[in-house]
């Protein structure tokens, strides 16, 4: 089953942001991920508003997690720490 990669970000240090984005796309299709929304148009509901909202496609959960913890996304994401707060989500979309 595919897996949906959720992060819902405020983003509180542009500069170091961005090296984290240009390093994460890469890592994220070396796992075989997919975006399928970057940023764009979004209405907030419930819970916390932030501003940035990513969601790719994995081909399973464990695609997903394995990205996570590659080398490759963790050199990224110590751009991200302290750039911004995050909320991050794997989870497995069911079959139509």
């Amino acid at each position: 089953m595919t897996a949906l990669w959720i992060a819902h970000v405020t983003v509180t240090d542009p500069e170091a942001y961005g090296k984290y984005a240009k390093l994460a796309g890469p890592a994220i299709a070396a796992h075989g991920g997919v975006f399928v929304a970057r940023g764009g148009r979004y209405v907030q509901l419930e819970g916390t508003d932030r501003a940035r909202n990513v969601v790719a496609r994995f081909p399973s959960v464990e695609a997903a997690e394995a990205c996570y913890h590659s080398a490759e996304y963790q050199a990224a994401l110590s751009h991200a720490i302290g750039a911004a707060e995050r909320e991050l989500v794997i989870v497995e979309e069911t079959a139509p």
